[in-house]
């Protein structure tokens, strides 16, 4: 029987070929990235100075949430610097 007797679609798509780009950090992981322990990763996710999502019981962070933190550190210390 061919894919298209059976109703399913002549080509098939294929699994994509390589590694798979991250979607987002663990806490754990962005703690090691800023240099920084996880509780106060999670506190700065808590007090919204990290932007994160809940998924079930874990919080997970957008790599371009991280840059955004960074960012918005930087310009602060910027600001700051005499």
């Amino acid at each position: 029987m061919s894919a298209t007797a059976s109703g399913g679609s002549a080509h098939r798509r294929k699994a994509p070929v390589g590694p798979l780009q991250r979607r987002w950090y663990t806490v754990s992981e962005v703690a090691e990235m800023l240099g920084y322990g996880p509780t106060k990763v999670r506190m700065m996710c808590i007090t919204g100075d990290l932007r994160s999502l809940k998924d079930g019981g874990s919080r997970r962070i957008l790599p371009a949430w991280v840059d955004e933190y960074v960012a918005k550190r930087a310009a602060e210390a910027e600001a700051d610097w005499p």
